[in-house]
């Protein structure tokens, strides 16, 4: 059967370079620009910036499931060595829930949409401010993966494949 799979490549991959961080980056701007604009229209009394929020939300919700199917297929691919495994899965757990508080969030927001699309309520923004901080821990999480742990970057990928780590 797995004569099958495409071979990985130098980054332990089937397919050029990874995807998750492409994905998640839109995710990530997404969440933040949509809260932002939440702020910003609620201290100007602007409703369009709620529409603006509304999608940007909706399409984040779309867009941290299909991160997160990288994601899972990037870190099984991984092969993290001893000192990554915890952060990895921290990561990784924080990476579903932030798709389950994201679309508790989203359904929260449609429901103020249909009933009062004028107005804000401030536990809302309240929730987005704690989802903003949950985001850039997550950014931590991430950024420490790749830039400390270096997951999926060559000399890694070689170190592991020859027993060095």
């Amino acid at each position: 059967m797995f004569e099958y799979l495409p071979p990985l490549n130098d980054h332990n991959l089937p397919y050029p370079d990874t995807i998750h961080p492409i994905v998640v980056h839109f995710v990530i701007a997404m969440v933040l620009f949509a809260v932002f604009c939440d702020i910003i229209g609620y201290f100007t009394k602007n409703a369009r910036l709620y529409e603006v929020s509304w999608w940007n939300l909706a399409f984040a919700t779309v867009s941290i499931f299909i991160a997160i199917i990288f994601g899972q297929v990037e870190a099984g691919l991984a092969e993290p060595y001893a000192a990554a495994v915890k952060d990895l899965n921290l990561h990784t757990l924080l990476g579903w829930s932030l798709s389950g508080i994201l679309a508790a969030m989203t359904g929260w927001r449609y429901i103020i949409r249909v009933r009062t699309p004028e107005t804000l309520p401030l536990p809302f923004l309240g929730a987005g401010l704690v989802l903003t901080g949950l985001v850039c821990f997550q950014i931590y999480l991430g950024d420490k993966l790749v830039w400390i742990y270096g997951l999926h970057s060559a000399p890694v990928v070689e170190a592991t494949r020859n027993g060095i780590l």
